[in-house]
């Protein structure tokens, strides 16, 4: 007897809700979108190359989209970046073409990028994956600032141990997945 998934289980369960297709308020996308423009921002200020890659790119706007949620980033002359209108038209769109959530958040946990449909400016999506590619959060050094070194090392330590474990349950998963398709 073939085994399934809990990930596809999780699936059908949140894909059955009446509330699976309501868009979210615009208040909370709005904030969200905020909040993700300024950890993206406190990322880019601990790398002054992506910085200055960013500040290069200047009044560029990029449209990030996912189902039916979409963000406008307009680089700013700082290297950093702001919110652009909704009417602001895109240098660059970046779509990601996973629709299932829980697909996606598999995908990302083993460590895979997502599959991306890209149209625009070349130069600018170059830009983009060399950032992608080099810029990343130190998470443990912020950490360091608030609760000190011995503390940030040991929730990084626990951190790093979970994503591992994480990451090769999904690896099982897959494999499971796998197994299951080739009989």
């Amino acid at each position: 007897m073939a085994t399934q998934s809990p990930f596809s289980l999780l699936e059908g369960l949140l894909q059955g809700t009446p509330f699976a297709d309501l868009p979210p308020p615009l208040w909370l996308v709005d904030e969200v979108q905020r909040r993700i423009v300024l950890l993206l921002n406190h990322i880019l200020l601990q790398e002054p190359q992506a910085t200055s890659r960013v500040a290069r790119q200047q009044g560029r706007v990029v449209l990030l989209q996912w189902r039916s949620l979409s963000m406008r980033l307009l680089a700013t002359p700082a290297g950093l970046l702001d919110l652009a209108a909704p009417e602001t038209p895109a240098d660059l769109v970046l779509a990601v073409s996973q629709e299932s959530p829980v697909a996606l958040a598999q995908d990302l946990l083993r460590g895979e990028r997502p599959a991306v449909r890209i149209v625009g400016d070349v130069q600018l999506a170059a830009e983009v994956n060399w950032l992608v590619d080099h810029v990343r959060w130190d998470i443990e050094e912020d950490l360091a600032r608030v609760l000190g070194d011995a503390q940030a090392h040991t929730l990084g330590q626990a951190a790093r141990g979970m994503a591992s474990a994480l990451r090769q349950f999904m690896g099982g998963a897959s494999a499971t997945g796998a197994k299951k398709a080739s009989l």
